[in-house]
């Protein structure tokens, strides 16, 4: 009896030991991010100004899951599944018919040879982007990321430079490991339609990270769009390429870009320069600015854009914001938006 019992017990804490070692060899994690805003906003060309309490006024508000399991002798398996919300209204997307989880949605495999995706995810324009200006990836203030991305249903008829979103979904993505502080990562979206397999979106991007110095670039050949479900072909094939980094100096950090976006059914080429500083003021805060023109080649159209404001750390994962923006277009009314938030990370 006593050998029954002592071989159970021994069976039972093999068991548990087992379920611990599985459990600290796993993690899933609830993260995400709410950023909301009480602001007035009028961009260039708009008939008039609108008052509201905005969501994503310096980061687009998301949530969702991410995971990884190790699967021993270095090898780990990953997985996102992360969806965008507007935290002033509890509406999911960033905008009608976006899909749920438009952020993220893929698994894939990494160890030392880097990692493969397979899913939707970032698209390659979307960290070079937003790690060359000092306002990230603020789609309401921003001057980069507002001419890149962000079409204006108004007057101006402003079409994003960017050939399609900043994710992208029925893609492979292989990123490299990190080489002395450069990595880069090689997208191919399929198109998915039926009869057609000649149709697709291909990309690469490199960033560079050591001491006080940043560099990145990215180049998309893009035929399809993103997020439709299902697929959709642009009608032409559109290619985006950019430059750009930054420099601490302790006392400022500088940000410069330069981009060209162009389409083959179009003799416009859409030329962006973008030129920016972050200044440190406080021990938690720092003044932010940038400036963002972009050119059409064949037309005289120009678009250019001002932000200024201030973002000041209550904590790492809390920070409040203002920000002042000036917007011109050729031929269009001026526009000058105002906001204040606070931005969560938890």
């Amino acid at each position: 009896m006593k050998k029954n019992l002592m071989a159970l017990s021994l069976s039972l804490g093999g068991a548990l030991l087992c379920a611990t070692t599985a459990h600290a060899q796993s993690s899933v994690q609830l993260m995400g991010l709410t950023d909301v805003y009480v602001g007035s906003l009028k961009n260039a060309g708009d008939a008039g100004r609108s008052t509201v309490v905005g969501s994503g006024g310096m980061t687009t508000s998301w949530f969702g899951f991410k995971g990884t399991e190790d699967l021993g002798g270095g090898l780990r398996a990953n997985f996102a599944l992360t969806s965008f919300i507007k935290v002033d209204s509890g509406v999911q997307g960033r905008f009608p018919n976006d899909t749920f989880f438009s952020r993220d949605a893929n698994v894939g495999l990494s160890g030392s040879f880097g990692s493969v995706t397979l899913g939707r995810g970032m698209a390659p324009n979307f960290l070079p982007s937003i790690v060359s200006n000092p306002l990230g990836d603020s789609f309401t203030f921003a001057p980069l990321i507002l001419h890149m991305n962000v079409p204006l249903f108004n007057a101006s008829s402003w079409g994003s430079t960017t050939p399609s979103d900043t994710g992208w979904s029925n893609q492979i993505t292989y990123s490299t490991p990190n080489m002395g502080g450069l990595t880069a990562n090689l997208h191919y979206q399929f198109g998915e339609i039926a009869g057609d397999s000649g149709k697709k979106n291909v990309g690469v991007n490199a960033l560079y990270f050591s001491g006080p110095v940043t560099l990145t670039a990215f180049y998309e050949r893009d035929q399809m769009s993103n997020p439709a479900v299902p697929s959709t072909y642009l009608g032409t094939t559109k290619t985006d390429w950019m430059v750009g980094g930054a420099y601490d100096f302790a006392v400022v950090k500088a940000f410069a870009s330069y981009g060209q976006a162009k389409a083959d059914n179009s003799p416009n080429k859409a030329k962006t320069t973008q030129l920016g500083v972050s200044v440190p003021a406080g021990a938690t805060g720092k003044v932010l600015a940038s400036w963002a023109q972009t050119k059409m080649s064949a037309t005289d159209v120009s678009r250019k854009t001002f932000t200024v404001g201030y973002d000041y750390f209550l904590s790492k994962r809390t920070d409040l914001y203002v920000m002042a923006m000036n917007d011109r277009i050729t031929h269009q009314t001026t526009g000058t938006s105002f906001g204040v938030g606070v931005r969560h990370r938890f």
